[in-house]
């Protein structure tokens, strides 16, 4: 894996839905993480709860990676309103790039329908497409296709991580959201281990590799 690693969520799970299991273990191989976050989607919560929950849940899964506040930007746009921003979110990609100048940007796929998800993948790739290798994660529930173009091999200890993880979402487990169950995550990295004879995988999509 690459050295400078930055890490892209619209919302605050996406990253950890697509790839926790990768980034647990990119964080094992000390790799330099910047991990940028642009919605703590707080019109998404169930009524009862406080506006910054999703925000103080995605810093509990830092704690748990041991990520300093150097490692993560947090922006507080408004959960579906991402292609009202399109140019200000290219600007603070940019501004990222030169500041860190990532070897490898991971993120959403241009194939999520989800209208954030897009925008966050098109401006990624405006950004990125000549300096940085990108890949896409799987969040199959947002696909009508996806390319498995490529594969990282985890660890039983790193899928358990990833549902470590996913636990600190609180707020999305009271919804019953089918995707953040520990059934559903390990079935979908076993089935991605089997297509390339191991136990537990992530798929991503390849956007651009630069070796």
């Amino acid at each position: 894996m690459k050295d400078n690693v930055l890490i892209l969520s619209p919302h605050t799970d996406d990253a950890e839905l697509g790839c926790g299991g990768t980034i647990a273990k990119l964080i094992e191989q000390n790799k330099n993480i910047i991990w940028c976050v642009f919605s703590t989607a707080e019109d998404s919560l169930p009524d009862n709860l406080p506006s910054d929950t999703l925000k103080k849940e995605f810093l509990d899964v830092c704690k748990k990676l041991n990520l300093n506040e150097s490692q993560y930007l947090i922006y507080n746009y408004a959960v579906r309103t991402l292609p009202d921003f399109r140019q200000e979110i290219l600007e603070k990609l940019v501004k990222i790039k030169n500041e860190f100048n990532p070897d490898l940007v991971i993120g959403p796929s241009l194939n999520d329908y989800h209208q954030d998800h897009q925008v966050v993948a098109n401006e990624m790739i405006r950004a990125f497409k000549s300096s940085s290798s990108i890949i896409s994660y799987e969040l199959p529930w947002n696909h009508v296709t996806f390319s498995n173009q490529m594969f990282v091999k985890l660890s039983k200890e790193q899928i358990d991580k990833k549902v470590e993880l996913l636990a600190s979402y609180q707020s999305q487990l009271i919804k019953k959201r089918s995707y953040f169950s520990e059934k559903f995550i390990q079935s979908l990295a076993n089935v991605r281990g089997m297509q390339i004879g191991t136990d537990y995988a992530e798929a991503f999509e390849v956007i651009r590799w630069i070796e």
